[in-house]
């Protein structure tokens, strides 16, 4: 199984079917995929028929590939899967930055890789700043990243309940489900 796999098997235990609910700027949804998004990608039918398959296409097409997460998985699988979660609720830019942010703070002054442009864009420059850190800093590396990455995720979930009062219908199962 790969890392996209697994991923995409979390992704869809955590959204589960399709789902309508009246405080989602998202609208109609089915396995997490919004009506906008599966339209973009090209599905026509109803959301509550929207195919697996259409939805782990449109996840690795939409979320995955664009981030480079398997030459992150390369380097982690489980902070691939982090980032994965993160562009998935927040988009992908979000999950970008985030990563780009832990790097920079992590390079000990730029001693073990320069520090990078947060752009939202995991490129070359990215993958390979993150395949030096965990080089050099293993597995308590590994942890450090999933902590901080968490950290923000959390931190975001709260900024968006107090910003928007309709998501509060949603933060405690963000923060329940992934922080």
């Amino acid at each position: 199984m790969t890392a996209f796999d697994k991923a995409f098997e979390v992704t869809v235990s955590l959204y589960g079917g399709s789902s309508n609910h009246a405080a989602d700027r998202g609208g109609a949804t089915n396995y997490g995929i919004t009506e906008a998004v599966a339209r973009e990608n090209g599905y026509t039918g109803a959301m509550g028929d929207l195919p697996l398959e259409k939805a782990k296409e449109i996840y690795q097409r939409r979320y995955w590939s664009p981030l480079r997460l398997d030459g992150v998985a390369g380097a982690s699988e489980p902070i691939a899967l982090k980032l994965f979660d993160i562009a998935v609720n927040m988009g992908g830019g979000t999950a970008a930055q985030f990563l780009q942010r832990v790097l920079n703070v992590l390079n000990r002054q730029q001693a073990d890789y320069p520090d990078m442009t947060v752009d939202g864009a995991i490129g070359p420059k990215t993958v390979s700043a993150f395949t030096t850190f965990m080089t050099k800093r293993t597995a308590e590396g590994e942890m450090a990243v999933l902590k901080a990455l968490t950290s923000l995720q959390g931190a975001r979930y709260i900024e968006l309940a107090e910003n928007r009062e309709q998501n509060e219908a949603f933060v405690f199962g963000w923060l329940v489900n992934r922080v």
